[in-house]
């Protein structure tokens, strides 16, 4: 195990912050964690983990350790009746694994291409995307016990998935009472791919794809190609213009509560769900406020996409990139001007460190 002193971190998130790691770690192996832990010093330090850095907003340098996630492989590793299972290590690049499965004729990620991260960070968001989230294909995880050295897996209920939710996110003393934030690193993650395969095509900008190319059954690959075309055409490369996606989640408010908001804004943007709750759209909810394409110092709102929030600055200079206290400072801006309209108290999606 080697320990990095000092580290910059302004590559290491997408938005380009520049922060630093006091010490960083990076995890290849299980046997990584393992070696930390047993380490006299750096075993008793708190420790932050790091993918991609795509649901991440630095705040300043950052004193625990970072255990940077770099554990690769893709493979499938068994099958059910109903499904292929496919293994990943938590270092893989999402969009990577999503490719490899289809390139090995095995679909049902294909509406969940293209969006940043690693593997290990997937479960932990419960990220989704066109009509498909993470635990429509989750079939298990392992990882490893950061205070007692033990090795786990979870099932999809152990993980305790709900939108952009789960076990990963709370506390170990929080209202599920089994939080394992701060306490656990993911270091694989197993799928479930549906042998009787069929498109999930029901969100309007999917079926506006399939209508232009007249396709009544398109095939996986044809949704993967218009998945990455449709949010290509939306939202920012992180290379070019710094951000870390969505910043903010969809709220979700009961029938009554919408059927208030549609009497005054009736061209709210709304989906209905299974439990009769209904979704609204965060960036139409910022765009009505008047935020598209507005700035607070070097944060600013993306101009074809409201719910993106940018770094203006220059994400490869340490003095003229974003801050993260600019960030989250047009990001409180943005909740108040929503509350105040609307009633609604929009949560932010990354992490702030």
């Amino acid at each position: 195990m080697l320990v990095e002193k000092n580290v910059p971190l302004q590559h290491s998130n997408t938005f380009g912050i520049a922060a630093r790691a006091h010490a960083l770690v990076r995890v290849r192996s299980d046997g990584d964690v393992h070696a930390l832990r047993a380490d006299p010093l750096w075993g008793r330090q708190p420790v932050l983990v790091l993918g991609g850095g795509s649901n991440i907003v630095l705040t300043g340098d950052v004193e625990p350790v970072v255990l940077k996630m770099e554990i690769k492989g893709i493979r499938l590793v068994g099958e059910t009746p109903a499904a292929w299972i496919v293994e990943a290590g938590a270092g893989e690049r999402w969009h990577d694994l999503v490719a490899w499965t289809l390139d090995h004729d095995l679909p049902g990620l294909e509406n969940l291409a293209l969006i940043p991260g690693t593997v290990g960070a997937a479960p932990v968001q419960n990220i989704g995307a066109y009509g498909v989230e993470l635990q429509d294909r989750f079939d298990s995880l392992d990882g490893i016990d950061l205070s007692t050295g033990q090795g786990f897996t979870l099932d999809a209920a152990q993980c305790a998935f709900s939108y952009r939710d789960s076990v990963f996110k709370h506390a170990p003393a929080g209202a599920r009472g089994m939080g394992l934030a701060g306490r656990a690193v993911i270091t694989r993650v197993r799928f479930a791919l549906p042998k009787s395969w069929k498109p999930e095509i029901g969100y309007l900008d999917i079926e506006r794809k399939r209508a232009e190319a007249g396709v009544d059954q398109p095939t996986a690959r044809q949704i993967f190609d218009w998945v990455c075309e449709i949010r290509r055409a939306k939202l920012p490369d992180p290379q070019v213009l710094g951000n870390a996606g969505s910043f903010f989640k969809n709220p979700t408010v009961t029938a009554e509560q919408c059927a208030d908001i549609i009497a005054r804004e009736p061209r709210i943007v709304h989906y209905p769900l299974t439990d009769g709750s209904i979704k609204l759209a965060a960036g139409w909810l910022i765009d009505a406020c008047g935020w598209k394409g507005k700035s607070m110092g070097k944060a600013g709102v993306y101009e074809r996409q409201a719910l993106v929030l940018v770094n203006r600055g220059d994400r490869n200079s340490n003095d003229a990139s974003v801050t993260g206290g600019e960030v989250m400072t047009l990001a409180r801006a943005i909740q108040t001007s929503v509350y105040e309209r609307f009633g609604i108290r929009l949560e932010p999606e990354p992490v702030v460190v």
